[in-house]
């Protein structure tokens, strides 16, 4: 056994008999089925990343009690020094994909590490829900599970209250015993599912009295009876080939609706139990949804430096970079960039202390999620313009290179300044697979959207503004003069 948990221990892992629909089928093994099998190498890829002897350090650290290392994302940072050392080894992971991995394990292991930090919020709501927590954490982190999780409700009609649904339509306690809760409904969006070990099942958005039976949180294996994953259609089945679609082909990590089919939840899987606050409180109340969406935003980090590089490259393979406009497009692209590292580097300085752990400054991290949901749209429509024609009239695929007729013709009309025209249109390729193709769709809403609406990154903003100080500099303003004084000065 090595050091640490490996990429192969993780694909065998996944061969557990989970229920995966896809195209109306059911699918048997989703390690080897054609619409999943590279990303699922891809996500083991990051195990072996961190098994290497020279990465072990930097990516791993020991727990307690614990003979093997785990990576970093189950660290709980003491200080500054110990979050920063957290945060490299994240974005480390995260360039493995070029940031395209929005749920790699690191975003659930974060989520949890923050609630853990707040553990004291469980015990107000239950000790044995506390306890169950706690130890699953301790499983979790000390197996280096990946996990993945489903926490919002299905769009359905807005009108009404969650409670007021169709029946079956929300996830909901049907039933208990001595031995645990049955569920039965749907949850969304299980991105990465079919590569996660367990799935965390929890409520973000806000519930209310009368909907007790919706108000629970709980971890389930992913191939647990009656839990059926329903997933969205598969960028990587739908790829011609590595080289025509280098991101979509091995990054795509899927969504997918979770239905759970009267599923079983023993007692020591259950967080939260019929309380409609507690399922606030876990996130808001405790640092866990700071802490996941730190991690969003450590991504992000690497995301939108790869963009900057695409756009880079792609003025060179046009010839444009020297030009006054472009070299202006490409100096705010930087500047774009560097704002999102000083955020990330704003949130980590001005942290603090909650008890024994150090959590990010929650301001500066929702300021960031603010900001980056409409910088991300504005940066992929720079490199559209940027790129101009060029994105349009490509090979149709790597099968045209096999053809010498045609291929002469590529090397023919594919010139470029910098690149001869295999270069090219292979970087081409890639760019408009990272911004153009469907699976760059997606990644653009996702982007948009994986925090919810604006309003709602907006409203985490208003609600931790330090408003009190903003307004007692205002008031300082209004308070250092006043109408009778300025009266007496301008009529003498």
């Amino acid at each position: 056994m090595s050091d640490c948990k490996t990429g192969a221990e993780h694909i065998k892992s996944l061969k557990d008999g989970r229920t995966v629909y896809l195209d109306g089928q059911l699918i048997g093994d989703v390690t080897e089925h054609v619409a999943f099998r590279n990303a699922v190498h891809s996500a083991a890829a990051l195990y072996d990343f961190q098994a290497q002897p020279d990465m072990l350090e930097l990516m791993t650290f020991q727990p307690n009690g614990s003979n093997r290392r785990v990576n970093r994302a189950w660290q709980m940072p003491r200080n500054y020094d110990e979050m920063v050392q957290r945060r490299k080894a994240l974005q480390a992971w995260a360039a493995l994909s070029c940031g395209f991995f929005g749920r790699s394990p690191d975003h659930l292991a974060s989520a949890l590490v923050g609630q853990v930090m707040g553990i004291d919020v469980f015990r107000k709501h239950s000790l044995d829900r506390a306890n169950a927590l706690t130890d699953y954490f301790e499983f979790a982190s000390k197996n280096d599970l990946f996990l993945t999780y489903v926490i919002i409700n299905p769009q359905a009609q807005r009108t009404k209250d969650w409670g007021e649904q169709d029946d079956d339509l929300v996830a909901r306690i049907v039933d208990e015993d001595s031995s645990g809760v049955t569920i039965r409904g749907a949850k969304m969006l299980g991105t990465s599912s079919i590569m996660a070990n367990e799935v965390f099942v929890a409520n973000l958005q806000p519930l209310k009295a009368g909907e007790e039976n919706m108000a629970f949180s709980c971890a389930l294996p992913m191939n647990s009876k009656g839990l059926r994953v329903l997933s969205r259609k598969s960028y990587e089945a739908h790829a011609v080939s590595v080289y025509d679609n280098p991101i979509s082909s091995r990054f795509d990590e899927n969504d997918a609706l979770m239905y759970f089919d009267d599923v079983k939840v023993p007692w020591e899987r259950m967080f939260v139990y019929r309380d409609p606050d507690m399922c606030r409180a876990q996130f808001h109340d405790t640092p866990g949804h700071a802490y996941q969406n730190y991690q969003a935003q450590i991504r992000l980090s690497v995301k939108i430096a790869f963009l900057a590089g695409l756009a880079r490259r792609l003025t060179e393979a046009i010839g444009t970079t020297n030009i006054p406009s472009v070299s202006e497009q490409l100096g705010m692209l930087a500047a774009q960039v560097g704002m999102v590292s000083a955020m990330l580097s704003g949130m980590e300085a001005s942290g603090s202390q909650l008890g024994e752990w150090y959590v990010p400054n929650k301001h500066f991290m929702y300021s960031a999620q603010v900001l980056t949901q409409d910088l991300y749209p504005r940066v992929v429509q720079t490199i559209r313009d940027l790129a101009g024609g060029a994105f349009i009239m490509l090979p149709s695929s790597v099968l045209d290179f096999g053809n010498p007729q045609m291929a002469a013709i590529i090397n023919k009309t594919q010139r470029s300044a910098s690149m001869n025209p295999e270069q090219k249109v292979k970087f081409l390729k890639a760019a408009w697979d990272a911004i153009g193709s469907e699976f760059g769709s997606r990644h653009t809403q996702y982007e948009m959207f994986y925090a919810g609406a604006r309003f709602v990154t907006c409203g985490h903003s208003f609600r931790t503004f330090d408003w009190k100080n903003a307004a007692g500099l205002v008031e300082s303003l209004l308070s250092s003069y006043d109408l009778q004084n300025e009266l007496t000065r301008v009529t003498h």
